[in-house]
C-alpha cells in the first residue's frame, strides 16, 4: 500500500502480496469470510419503515462498568441498496478488540420518489438524514451499552462514507424528532473509498467540500488507485491541503479498484491498518490480532 499522511509519520503496513490467515482470536473475535450479525435495535422509523442498527460487544461486556471507545459505521451502496452485512466483519473485529461497534442502516429513495425531488435536492438528503438520527441514537444509549459518547468514531464505506461525513460536518439536514442536544461530532473518521462527487456541489447540503471544518478530526481514507471516485477524494484532500486540515492519513493500494476493502486480502490489511490508526488515538492498546503471513514462503 502506498500511503501519505500528516502529521502521524509514514508507518509500516502489509505488503500487497499477503495472505491472510483467517481465526478466532483468543478472546473469540471472529475474523475470516463471514461473520454473525449482531444484536438488532431499531432505531427510529422513517416513512414508515423501521431504521435499523447491529451492535457488537467486546467479549464479557458489562455495560455497568465499560466506558469503552465506540464506532459506527454506514454501508455503501450508491445511496440506493447495500444492507448491514458489509461492515459486520469489521464490527465483530474492534468488537473483539474492545470497541462497541454499530452498524446502521438509513432511508433511501426509490425511483418514482427521487423524479419528484425538487430542483437542486439530492436523493442523498434523507440517507444523511437518517444517519443523524442514527449517531444520536446511538450516544443517547451509550451509558446502557457501555461506551464513552465522548470517544466515538464515525464512518462507513463508499456512499456511507459520505453519508458519515456529512451527517457529522453539515448542522443542517436533521430529523425535527430528534433530541437537539446530542452531539454528534465524532473524534475520528474511518472512510472505506469514500464516495466524493463533483456533482455534489449542485446540492450544497451535501457536498463535502463545502462542509470542511478546519478542526477536522483525525481522518483515515482507504482507496485503490483505479478507483474511478477516488477523483473525488482528490478533490476534497486538495480542499483540506488547502484549509491546512493536516491530521489525514490516506493509504492508496496499486492495481484496485472500487470497494477492494470488501474481500481478503485486502480486507484484513485495511482493518489492521485501522487498528494501528486507532491504537495511537488511544482508543486501542497492543497489537492488531489479525494475523497475516508472506504470500510467498
Amino acid at each position: 500500500m502506498r500511503h501519505s499522511l500528516v502529521p502521524f509519520g509514514l508507518l509500516p503496513i502489509l505488503a500487497s502480496a499477503a495472505l491472510v490467515d483467517a481465526h478466532a482470536d483468543e478472546r473469540g473475535g471472529l475474523i475470516g469470510s463471514d461473520a454473525p450479525a449482531g444484536k438488532h435495535y431499531v432505531y427510529k422509523h422513517s416513512d414508515g419503515s423501521p431504521r435499523e442498527m447491529e451492535i457488537f460487544f467486546p467479549p464479557n461486556h458489562d455495560p455497568a462498568k465499560s466506558r469503552a471507545p465506540g464506532l459506527i459505521l454506514f454501508h455503501g451502496g450508491n445511496w440506493v441498496g447495500g444492507s448491514l452485512a458489509q461492515f459486520r466483519i469489521a464490527c465483530a473485529y474492534f468488537a473483539s478488540r474492545g470497541m462497541v461497534c454499530a452498524t446502521a442502516n438509513y432511508r433511501m429513495l426509490a425511483k418514482a420518489e427521487v423524479k419528484k425531488l425538487p430542483p437542486g435536492e439530492s436523493r442523498k438528503r434523507v440517507c444523511v438524514t437518517d444517519a443523524k438520527s442514527a449517531i444520536r441514537w446511538f450516544k443517547q444509549h451509550a451509558r446502557e451499552l457501555g461506551f464513552d459518547p465522548e470517544r466515538l468514531v464515525i464512518g462507513g464505506g463508499s456512499a456511507g462514507a459520505h453519508i458519515s461525513a456529512i451527517a457529522t460536518l453539515n448542522p443542517a439536514l436533521n430529523d425535527p424528532a430528534d433530541p437537539k442536544d446530542v452531539a454528534i461530532r465524532p473524534v475520528a473518521f474511518l472512510w472505506f473509498n469514500p464516495a466524493f462527487s463533483p456533482d455534489d456541489a449542485n446540492d450544497p447540503e451535501i457536498d463535502v467540500q463545502r462542509h470542511l471544518r478546519a478542526d477536522m478530526p483525525p481522518t483515515l481514507v482507504f482507496f485503490g488507485d483505479k478507483d474511478p471516485w477516488k477523483k473525488g477524494w482528490d478533490a476534497v484532500h486538495a480542499k483540506m491541503r488547502s484549509m491546512d486540515i493536516n491530521a489525514v492519513e490516506w493509504h492508496i493500494e496499486p492495481g484496485q479498484d472500487h470497494g477492494f476493502f470488501n474481500k481478503d486480502p485486502f480486507q484484513t490489511m485495511t482493518l489492521i491498518a485501522a487498528d494501528r490508526f486507532l491504537a495511537r488515538l488511544g482508543f486501542l492498546s497492543g497489537e492488531p490480532t489479525l494475523k497475516s503471513k508472506p504470500l510467498i514462503q
